[in-house]
């Protein structure tokens, strides 16, 4: 894995190049940390506007436990290769992907990659670490 400076671009590139980030390759997706997905969400002006989607990839049982706060929707990894219409994303946006612990988003966001989306980033240790570094999750849908 080499590291990879993100395209500067209105949304999470933009957000990321401003704080010095950098992204870790993961054969074709990038990796974010909770850091920096958590740094992006707090410069939108609101969950709606914040440049890139936010993609649950747990199972439907799971999502209904608790979200972190901007996700736009659920879609079972499983799923993803059938049902990635669905996330409204042309091939050059940004979308970042969490499930659990990070290993099925990381299946998520190869499948992504691998069907032409350039911009797929897969939130390291996802919810899990997102709870470990302390931040909210909210009920799904608001």
């Amino acid at each position: 894995m080499k590291p990879t400076t993100f395209i500067a671009c209105f949304g999470l590139g933009l957000v990321l190049l401003l704080a010095g980030a950098r992204g870790v390759s993961a054969d074709h997706s990038f990796v974010l940390t909770v850091q920096q997905l958590n740094a992006g969400l707090a410069k939108a002006p609101s969950p709606r506007e914040k440049g890139f989607f936010l993609i649950d990839v747990r199972s439907p049982q799971e999502h209904v436990t608790g979200v972190i706060p901007g996700t736009d929707m659920n879609i079972d990894f499983r799923e993803m290769q059938y049902r990635h219409q669905e996330i409204g994303a042309s091939l050059d946006d940004h979308i970042v992907v969490y499930c659990q612990s990070g290993h099925r988003s990381n299946i998520a966001a190869e499948t992504l990659a691998d069907l032409g989306y350039q911009y797929v980033y897969n939130v390291y240790g996802s919810m899990n670490a997102w709870l470990d570094a302390g931040y909210p999750i909210q009920p799904p849908g608001h």
